[in-house]
């Protein structure tokens, strides 16, 4: 069945279910799992979210965004502990957070991506996008996604 399952989350709520159901799944399977984290760099432009920080600044956040992924990532390392699955975690820096997840995937030989849908509609989706639209449309690797 499943030999490496990568399991995608941000740490919301509805992501931790899905890890959850991730991290089961790969014990029912006896299948490894790479846990990943992708960070995003501090936006450069107003437009894009940006408020006027120094480089100082925009490092503290962007070191604090990293703190708060490895503290994630250690959380889901001892739930795979608690399952009895072996887990290898990535944090990732990237902008392109779709693409980060699907290239990790690759690169581990991954057989199966587990993320969650947030299920955002209209105009909301429109607006905010949706990384697990975009995986599904650009993965070659199964994508199982919990909402």
């Amino acid at each position: 069945m499943y030999q490496r399952i990568l399991i995608a989350t941000d740490g919301s709520p509805l992501s931790r279910k899905a890890t959850a159901h991730g991290l089961a799944l790969a014990a029912l399977a006896r299948a490894r799992v790479i846990a990943i984290k992708v960070v995003p760099r501090y936006p450069k432009r107003f437009l894009d979210g940006a408020l006027p920080l120094s480089t100082l600044e925009i490092k503290r956040v962007e070191d604090e965004w990293a703190a708060q992924a490895q503290a994630l990532m250690r959380e889901v390392k001892d739930e795979g502990t608690d399952a009895g699955v072996l887990v290898k975690t990535l944090v990732v820096k990237a902008d392109l957070v779709a693409e980060a997840i699907i290239a990790a995937a690759k690169k581990h030989d991954c057989d199966l991506i587990v993320m969650a849908s947030h299920g955002r509609k209209g105009v909301k989706r429109v607006l905010l996008g949706s990384e697990t639209q975009n995986v599904l449309t650009h993965s070659d690797v199964p994508v199982l996604v919990l909402r």
